[in-house]
């Protein structure tokens, strides 16, 4: 069975505003995030994810006036993540109208926090986040707290391990093509996909229709999300889907 290819837009938040950086430094304003939450959701895209981005290295919660604020604009499917660090967390963002939680930092941290969640309320809301960059080895670390902390998991193990742990699907992220837009890292999505059986989103490095269509014919991801080219109108959604569409890639129209 051939399942669409999903097209979500990121919204990194930082002190209740949208925000871009490059190689998760660099932090530039992007807007008002309830405003560029309605405009892609008007201009198509399949599902958005809302990220806050400095929540786990302040050690708070997720803004969850934001997040309602969002929720009660938007259509698609809404992900949230940051700050998540229990149970609870997760409950509090899926009543603030949350469809999914991405948990990054706090199952490194506990490994069994996947387990708890998933066997309580199941799989389909929960999105375990991996922060990658490369080694000089070829292989890939996993870093946590926004990409500040370094850890000794190696990305692919990891993904493994979550997948086997219940959560409902991966979000990947390229910590050495963030903000690149020089493409994603499609050996890192592969490595990833060829070792799970749940979805992987592919993330970090979106520059060029073709580096959208390179992440899912070579990394074999079954969603892209990108930042810049949709919050710099760069491209639009539209032009995504109809490039992707005339490559023959399976897109909700």
């Amino acid at each position: 069975m051939s399942y669409t290819k999903r097209i979500i837009p990121c919204l990194d938040i930082d002190n209740g505003r949208v925000v871009k950086g490059v190689n998760f430094v660099d932090i530039k304003d992007a807007g008002n995030p309830v405003e560029v939450a309605k405009k892609y959701d008007s201009m198509g895209a399949d599902e958005l994810v809302f990220l806050d981005i400095t929540a786990t290295h302040q050690d708070r919660k997720t803004i969850i006036n934001t997040v309602e604020n969002v929720a009660n604009e938007v259509f698609i499917p809404l992900t949230v993540g940051g700050g998540v660090s229990k149970y609870s967390d997760v409950i509090n963002l899926l009543n603030a109208g949350a469809d999914k939680v991405a948990i990054n930092s706090a199952a490194v941290r506990n490994p069994n926090l996947i387990d708890e969640v998933t066997s309580k309320i199941g799989s389909q809301c929960i999105v375990a986040a991996i922060d990658a960059k490369s080694t000089s080895n070829g292989s890939w670390k996993v870093y946590t707290h926004g990409g500040r902390k370094e850890t000794d998991l190696d990305a692919v193990r990891w993904a493994k391990e979550l997948n086997d742990r219940g959560a409902g699907e991966l979000l990947v992220t390229s910590m050495d093509r963030d903000g690149t837009k020089d493409g994603f890292d499609n050996d890192l999505l592969k490595a990833i996909s060829l070792e799970v059986t749940i979805p992987v989103i592919a993330s970090g490095g979106a520059g060029t229709l073709l580096h959208m269509l390179e992440a899912i014919k070579e990394g074999k991801a079954d969603a892209v999300l990108a930042a810049s080219i949709f919050h710099y109108e760069i491209f639009s959604i539209k032009q995504v889907k109809e490039y992707l569409k005339n490559e023959g890639v399976l897109v909700r129209v």
